[in-house]
């Protein structure tokens, strides 16, 4: 069977900057959505969570200069999911901590509470997906340990900022929460 040429394209460099400046907008656009849903849904926590990912955000930039870390299309990606997964620690967080605000418990005790429980559910899921990182880095091609760089970094910084940026911001609105509770609900009701 003879081999005929159909037709040939050229990919240029342009290529790969507009995927990249696509990804960025796409990112921008998924965290301010994400950041509205956590104000609306957790209100003042919601708000500290945002606080909380946007010094995530500003750590994984500076340890990407700081590194030299260059950002391609895969990367953007390992960076998109591990942003999902500090929003997800975040959410474990609240959702535990509503749990021991419905047993009737003060709010310090039950942040306290709350962040022991839901520590070992985020360390576990996190330190799976780390390990995940890394063999995907020790076997991946470049592009795929690209991702993996990028996702194992997101993964240490997001447990960092959800186990100690977020519960340090709770523990220092706890006389807040005792005087205005209804900025301490969730979605529509106060519960």
């Amino acid at each position: 069977m003879p081999i005929e040429l159909a037709s040939t394209q050229t990919v240029g460099a342009t290529l790969g900057d507009e995927i990249k400046q696509k990804g960025v907008k796409a990112g921008i656009v998924g965290f301010s959505l994400v950041l509205l849903f956590m104000l609306f849904w957790y209100r003042l926590p919601g708000l500290m969570a945002g606080i909380a990912l946007v010094i995530y955000l500003g750590s994984m930039l500076a340890i990407f200069k700081l590194f030299g870390v260059v950002i391609t299309a895969a990367g953007i990606a390992g960076f998109l999911l591990s942003v999902g997964m500090a929003v997800d620690a975040n959410v474990l967080i609240f959702e535990r901590l509503k749990e021991e605000l419905k047993k009737d418990k003060e709010y310090s005790t039950a942040v306290l509470d709350g962040f022991r429980r839901a520590c070992a559910p985020i360390r576990d899921g996190n330190i799976t997906s780390l390990i995940s990182a890394v063999i995907l880095f020790w076997l991946g091609t470049s592009i795929v340990k690209g991702f993996a760089l990028v996702f194992g970094i997101g993964i240490l910084m997001s447990m960092f900022t959800a186990i100690v940026v977020t519960r340090s911001f709770l523990v220092t609105l706890s006389g807040a929460a005792e005087k205005v509770p209804m900025f301490f609900g969730s979605g529509i009701r106060n519960d």
